[in-house]
């Protein structure tokens, strides 16, 4: 039997947090490690009582970003395990999605970093939204990151399985082998937050590793950043126009014009 690990990212997300646990402790097939790495949440107690459970390990960390707590995460995963699934808090697994991803993964020996359809989920509501949230990532010709058909309605439009250019880092299911193969750290450090899924996959597809997205696995998540784009922090749309252009110096590209245009458009007039 094949032995899977989750890591989680924490930071103050005790609304979610219970729920995405117990989405795990109802997979078909048992994750029977799941560190979560939390960085520096206010209330420690909810994560105190989440430690207490069952196969649950908890790793405490100051807000280092989200790179290096996934990295942190990486450091206490058992050396048996054969996968591991890096999950946002807010992501919740429906109950096959484990045992559907280690035989989508038997079946696809070059695939390094696998996913599924994510769907939006209301984490107030505690309800689906009806929206999907991801099916890949994937680049415009001029050089846009962007997460295919978020916000539209699932009427099918993406149930064939491809390998895509990257896969959003709320839900990544990957081969062991394939992350210890890469030098360094699997995230890399220079990414705070934002773009260090786009890195990863970059990185992976130049070791010879593919990228499988899988229709028929299913997840939800919060995204708690999609809110309408006028109500997200500055800061924060800065930081993620900064980490495109730091993209491109690690993956020198033409699309360096975009990134410089895009960061001076957010930074100096607010797009």
């Amino acid at each position: 039997m094949q032995k899977v690990a989750a890591i989680i990212v924490s930071h103050n997300s005790d609304s979610v947090l219970p729920r995405c646990l117990d989405a795990l402790a109802q997979q078909t097939v048992a994750v029977r490690e799941i560190i979560i790495v939390d960085c520096g949440s206010g209330n420690r107690s909810i994560l105190l009582s989440l430690g207490r459970r069952e196969g649950v390990v908890l790793v405490e960390t100051s807000n280092v970003g989200f790179s290096r707590a996934n990295n942190l995460g990486m450091e206490v995963v058992s050396p048996q395990t054969d996968f591991v699934v890096f999950l946002n808090p807010d992501t919740l697994l429906a109950p096959g999605f484990v045992e559907t991803a280690l035989e989508i993964c038997l079946n696809n020996p070059r695939a390094g970093l696998v996913s599924g359809k994510l769907n939006g989920y209301d984490v107030t509501q505690n309800v689906p939204t009806g929206r999907l949230d991801s099916t890949g990532i994937f680049r415009k010709w001029y050089g846009r990151w962007f997460d295919r058909g978020q916000g539209e309605q699932d009427l099918g439009q993406y149930d064939i399985p491809a390998f895509v250019p990257a896969l959003c880092g709320a839900l990544l299911f990957c081969r062991m082998t394939a992350l210890r193969a890469l030098p360094g750290p699997v995230f890399d450090p220079d990414f705070f937050l934002y773009k260090e899924d786009i890195e990863l996959s970059l990185r992976m597809r130049k070791a010879g590793w593919l990228l499988l997205y899988h229709p028929g696995l299913l997840a939800y998540h919060g995204r708690g950043w999609n809110k309408k784009r006028g109500t997200i922090p500055i800061g924060l749309r800065c930081m993620a126009a900064a980490n495109e252009i730091l993209l491109y110096k690690k993956h020198p590209s033409p699309y360096m014009i975009w990134a410089w245009l895009k960061y001076l458009l957010v930074r100096f007039f607010y797009f």
